[in-house]
C-alpha cells in the first residue's frame, strides 16, 4: 500500500470470477469450527463460495452466500451478499462476525461489533472502498446436507398466471422458503417461466410447504426434488459459462404488480439470445428486519432484486443484446424503488452508486475520509471522499 501511495498507483483488488465484482480479496483459504458457543468459519481472501460451502457442509452447517459457486466470497460479502439463505438468515454481511483489513496506509485492522465498529458498519455492504479485506469470520447455521429444491417450468401460454402465482406465493413465503423466478427461453426455442424453490429445513416440512405451489398450476416440468446443498449451490454455474458476453441492469421492487408483470411479459419475446433471461431474486424476510441504517446496505425494504441478464457470444451482437436488457430495465423502472444492489452495478455512474446506499451514503463518505482520504481504493463502486 505504501508503494502504491508513493507512486500514485490505484490498486484494483478484484473478487475472483464474478463478472462484475469489485472488492477486497487476495490469497485463499477456509477454516471452520463447530465446538464453540456459536459455530463459525474464517474465510481468507481468494476463497470462493464453493470453498465455504464444502468446508461448512462437512459439519452440517452453512451461511448465506450467492448463487454461483465460483464467485469470490469476500467480494460478495462486502457488497451485501444475496443468496438462498438470505430470507432465513440475512445477507452474507449480516452473518459477518469480524473482518481483517489492510488500510491505505498499510495498517492491519480488525473490525467487529466491539472493535473499529464504525468500519465494521461500513464493511456491511460498503464494498471495497476502505481497504483490502484479507479475511472474514462468518456465523454458521445448521443445514442439510440434503435439502428440497428445484424448479417448476411453465409454458408461455400460462405465463401471466404463473407470474401471478409466483408473486402471491413468494409474498407469503415463510423465512425458510426462498423462491426466485425467471422469464426464460426453453431448449425447444419457446419462451417460458420458471419458479425456483429452496427450503432451509426438514424434507417432510419442505414437501408440505411447497405442495400448494406445485399443485396450483400445471407445469410442463416439476424438477423439485431432494438434492445436496453443495450440489444445489453449483446448479447456477452453467448459466454463466466462461467466454460468453454478459450485460445486466438491476433494480429493487417492493412487489410484482400486474402492470409490472404485463410490461415485462410484453417485452420479453423480443430477446435476441436464447441464453438471456429476466430474473426475480427474492430478498425480504430476515434481510428486511434489519433497520436500513444499521448497516451500510440500505435497501432493506425490497422484496425482489430484478434484472434482465443478456448472455451472448458474438461481439457483433453487442448492441442488440445490451439494448434489449436496457429496454427491459426501462419498462420496469416505473414500478421500481429507485435502489440497486451494489454487486449488480457495472460502470453506471455516480448517481447509481448513491442509489445503492441511499440515506447511508453520507455516513460512508465520512468513513472514506477516515480510512482512505486520498481515495487510493477508487477502482470500485466508488464512494467519493
Amino acid at each position: 500500500m505504501r508503494i502504491c501511495r508513493s507512486r500514485r498507483e490505484w490498486p484494483e483488488i478484484t473478487s475472483l470470477r464474478h463478472p462484475r465484482a469489485r472488492a477486497g480479496v487476495g490469497g485463499g483459504g477456509i477454516a471452520s469450527r463447530r465446538n464453540t458457543p456459536r459455530a463459525a468459519a474464517r474465510a481468507e481472501g481468494g476463497a470462493l463460495l464453493a470453498d465455504l460451502d464444502a468446508a461448512t457442509q462437512a459439519h452440517g452447517l452453512a451461511t448465506t452466500t450467492g448463487l454461483n459457486s465460483d464467485t469470490g466470497l469476500i467480494g460478495l460479502t462486502l457488497g451485501g451478499g444475496i443468496g438462498r439463505l438470505g430470507h432465513k438468515h440475512g445477507l452474507s454481511c449480516d452473518n459477518m462476525v469480524s473482518a481483517e483489513m489492510v488500510t491505505a496506509d498499510g495498517r492491519v485492522l480488525n473490525a467487529s461489533a466491539h472493535e473499529n465498529a464504525d468500519l465494521f458498519w461500513g464493511l456491511h455492504g460498503g464494498g471495497g472502498n476502505f481497504g483490502i479485506v484479507t479475511a472474514i469470520t462468518y456465523r454458521l447455521h445448521p443445514l442439510g446436507p440434503t435439502v428440497l429444491a428445484g424448479s417448476l417450468v411453465y409454458e408461455w401460454k400460462r405465463v401471466r398466471g404463473a407470474v401471478r402465482l409466483y408473486a402471491d406465493f413468494s409474498a407469503r413465503a415463510p423465512d425458510a422458503l426462498n423462491t426466485d423466478a425467471a422469464l426464460i427461453t426453453m431448449p425447444d426455442g419457446n419462451h417460458g417461466f420458471s419458479i425456483s424453490a429452496f427450503y432451509a429445513g426438514p424434507l417432510d416440512e419442505a414437501e408440505r410447504v411447497l405442495q400448494p405451489l406445485r399443485q396450483a398450476l400445471p407445469p410442463v416440468a416439476d424438477r423439485i426434488a431432494p438434492i445436496s446443498y453443495v450440489q444445489l449451490q453449483k446448479a447456477g454455474d452453467a448459466s454463466f459459462p466462461r467466454g460468453r458476453r454478459f450485460y445486466w441492469k438491476a433494480q429493487f421492487l417492493r412487489q410484482i404488480t400486474e402492470a409490472a408483470a404485463d410490461a415485462l411479459i410484453d417485452r420479453f419475446p423480443f430477446v435476441p439470445s436464447p441464453r438471456s433471461f429476466f430474473v426475480f431474486q427474492q430478498v425480504g424476510g430476515a434481510i428486511s428486519r434489519v433497520p436500513a441504517t444499521a448497516t451500510a446496505y440500505a435497501n432493506r425494504a425490497a422484496a425482489y432484486d430484478s434484472f434482465p441478464v443478456s448472455i451472448w457470444s458474438d461481439p457483433a451482437a453487442d448492441e442488440e443484446n445490451i439494448a434489449w436488457a436496457r429496454e427491459m430495465y426501462a419498462v420496469l423502472r416505473p414500478f421500481g424503488m429507485g435502489g440497486v444492489y451494489v454487486n449488480n452495478l457495472g460502470d453506471e455512474g455516480h448517481e447509481r452508486v448513491r442509489a445503492a446506499y441511499g440515506e447511508n451514503y453520507d455516513r460512508l463518505v465520512m468513513l472514506k475520509r477516515k480510512f482512505d482520504c486520498d481515495n487510493l481504493f477508487r477502482l470500485n463502486q466508488n464512494v467519493h471522499p
